[in-house]
């Protein structure tokens, strides 16, 4: 993209875990504006779910943990938006050693690569779960990390490896994504609001486990907007900066009702939809403060657990999640199982 008044062209974005849940959502629209777009992806889950016939996106098959092509994946690039994990507890556990070396091994390398070669930006996906288990009725960034698990545990120890090589010409961002929902092209049925709204529309039940556990949660477009945002924002205000992004605390069995109502108005002609519980040993429960990141850089989010349900049920007409229990490609666990990654 060229400035006329300076003759400057705008250098590329890096994706690392492009082709995942939220790259597929944001890479189309970060090319619509006009990004030149390269992923990093070992594309466990597939690209064909990206638009790989514009000329502004190149998808490299790579892994992170490739120190010998590190200088290949940052050339040209300006930004580096870093996505690329294994992406939850439970996948995390399937293979400790190999989540371990990819999410935590990898990542300070990764970051020193990216500074040498010329980066000016580096935004970090962590995640909200580093909390733990919290009574406090508004968990701000300042609460102490209390990993439950694993994936937890790692994706909190990554965050001060990157502020440690933070200097005034390389910006260093922290963002704690509340659980994600809604639609995407590389869809995901293995996090909470989507899990029931899946079972609700196709099994005309659900299922809760547990149920007084607190979750946050983050509409996959608002998370697509705030990477948008941090992208141009004024690296004075964010560099150093850790933020939580959330949007209506809420427990799973609140969150199950409200997606029975939705499904219920979506599809009136259907059967009534039950609510069943069971017992969870999934103890993380957390309620989080986003105050920060609306008074820093104004930050707010759009949408609601009710729109991701909403465009769930318009997918699942239109017949764009097919095989919704069968294939193993919306869920991260058994997808890794299927490849024999584990």
């Amino acid at each position: 993209k060229r400035n006329s008044n300076r003759g400057w062209v705008m250098k590329k974005i890096l994706i690392t875990g492009g082709a995942g849940y939220v790259g597929s959502r944001l890479t189309p629209q970060l090319l619509k504006l006009g990004y030149n777009i390269r992923i990093l992806d070992t594309l466990f889950y597939g690209a064909n779910r990206l638009p790989s016939s514009d000329p502004n996106l190149e998808v490299l098959k790579a892994d992170i943990r490739d120190v010998n092509h590190h200088q290949k994946f940052f050339e040209n690039v300006s930004t580096v938006i870093h996505l690329g994990c294994i992406s939850n507890d439970a996948s995390f556990e399937l293979d400790e050693t190999l989540s371990r070396t990819i999410n935590f091994d990898a990542f300070e390398p990764l970051v020193i690569s990216a500074k040498k070669a010329g980066v000016k930006r580096f935004i970090y996906a962590s995640s909200s779960s580093v909390y733990g288990v919290s009574e406090k009725t508004n968990v701000t960034e300042s609460h102490p990390l209390v990993p439950l698990t694993l994936y937890n545990k790692y994706k909190g120890l990554c965050e001060p490896l990157l502020f440690k090589h933070e200097t005034e010409d390389f910006v260093c961002t922290v963002v704690r994504p509340a659980t994600l929902c809604g639609y995407a092209p590389r869809q995901r049925l293995d996090l909470t609001v989507n899990i029931l709204t899946n079972w609700a529309i196709n099994r005309r039940k659900i299922n809760v486990f547990g149920g007084n556990q607190l979750r946050p949660n983050l509409h996959i477009q608002d998370m697509c907007d705030l990477y948008k945002q941090l992208l141009i924002e004024d690296g004075r205000k964010i560099s150093g900066q850790t933020f939580n992004v959330g949007y209506q605390n809420m427990s799973v069995m609140d969150i199950a009702l409200l997606v029975r109502r939705i499904v219920q108005e979506e599809t009136p002609k259907e059967a009534d939809i039950p609510i069943e519980k069971s017992n969870s040993d999934d103890m993380r429960s957390y309620h989080i403060n986003s105050d920060k990141i609306r008074k820093t850089i104004g930050f707010v989010p759009k949408y609601t657990i009710e729109d991701a349900v909403r465009e769930l049920c318009k997918a699942f007409k239109e017949n764009k999640l097919p095989l919704s229990f069968d294939d193993d490609q919306y869920f991260n666990v058994r997808q890794m199982k299927a490849l024999n990654v584990v």
